[in-house]
């Protein structure tokens, strides 16, 4: 490795003991230290025997390495194998007064000619370290920050599904199926109203930890989920101060009122969900977790088709009996009950 001339950096990284169905990686990170967000240099071997190298953007954890253009320019990029031996030669266009780069290595199998995910155990994730471009001298990471920004990760993804993703579908459930009984009185308003704040509290906090993950991955480009996960704050908000201007249940304005918070509601249910679910296609954990989530969306659906049908099928008994005009409109949130509280 050396500098060829100010801003080019010419590198070769060998990494021995490497076979055939394998691939090998070096990559400069250029913000920080850890996986996402590096730049990456990729070679291996393919069945003709031909060296492919190419260049790949790191933007998520156990990523396959799709060819992309990198933050900086790279030229000359090659690579030799031979006696399992893979060599990576490039020339990286870097800024002026750089001395400092923060490396990370890898090397994984092939599933046919595309590269797999590396294991996720041991050296795997303790590959990166800090090269001086000046005295030579390098040091290895234990992996410690970058275990640190990976539960950064995953607290912000539970806190996002407990909240946006669950919390707030069993408050709809309730404000639409509880009120029907009688003897639920005032008491489902409350619990609605309790689910949905403690709900937007908890989901205000993922979000937070969201954008300051978004601010230290510079290099990291999730633009749709960062503005679903924008979209979503904000109507939750709108939902959260609703609350302050709710119209009496007999008001004139109370009809449209209630179109407006029963459509921003199923909108930010509908957006959180989505969004979960491309949380989980970006950080990828086990698929224990995304199989546990999907499991509590399935039971909170069956349990609302359940309701309903029951809700439905008490409307039309009470109508038969002749109380079924204040049923029906609880039913359809355009009134409240005795206590004069509605959704």
């Amino acid at each position: 490795m050396k500098l060829a001339q100010a801003g080019k950096l010419e590198i070769g990284y060998r990494q021995t003991r490497v076979s055939s169905a394998q691939w090998v990686s070096w990559a400069v990170n250029p913000t920080e230290q850890g996986m996402v967000g590096s730049q990456a240099l990729v070679a291996y071997r393919q069945p003709d025997g031909k060296i492919r190298a190419y260049t790949s953007p790191i933007t998520q954890y156990q990523t396959t390495l799709a060819e992309g253009n990198l933050a900086f320019d790279v030229s000359d990029l090659t690579a030799t194998y031979a006696n399992n031996e893979m060599i990576i030669f490039a020339t990286l266009g870097l800024q002026n007064g750089t001395t400092t780069l923060h490396q990370v290595w890898q090397q994984g199998p092939l599933s046919g000619n595309v590269p797999a995910i590396h294991s996720t155990t041991g050296p795997n994730v303790q590959s990166m370290g800090t090269l001086n471009l000046f005295s030579g001298q390098t040091a290895t990471s234990s992996g410690g920050a970058a275990n640190s920004k990976l539960r950064k990760r995953n607290i912000h993804g539970v806190l996002n599904a407990v909240s946006w993703g669950l919390l707030m579908p069993i408050g709809v459930i309730i404000a639409r199926y509880l009120k029907v009984f009688k003897s639920a009185g005032p008491a489902w308003f409350y619990l609605h109203v309790s689910c949905q704040l403690s709900a937007y509290i908890v989901g205000v906090a993922g979000w937070a930890t969201g954008i300051k993950l978004g601010s230290e991955s510079v290099g990291v480009v999730l633009k749709t989920h960062r503005t679903l996960g924008i979209v979503i704050f904000c109507l939750g908000t709108l939902q959260a101060f609703a609350l302050l201007l709710r119209p009496k249940p007999d008001h004139k304005y109370r009809i449209y009122w209630n179109f407006y918070h029963h459509s921003v509601g199923y909108a930010t249910i509908i957006l959180s969900i989505i969004n979960i679910y491309r949380g989980f296609n970006i950080l990828k954990p086990d698929n224990k977790w995304k199989q546990a989530y999907t499991g509590c969306i399935i039971v909170l659906v069956c349990v609302a088709v359940v309701l309903e049908i029951f809700t439905w099928a008490l409307v039309i008994k009470r109508k038969k009996s002749g109380s079924g005009d204040k049923i029906s409109q609880s039913v359809n949130g355009s009134n409240g009950n005795n206590s004069g509280q509605g959704v």
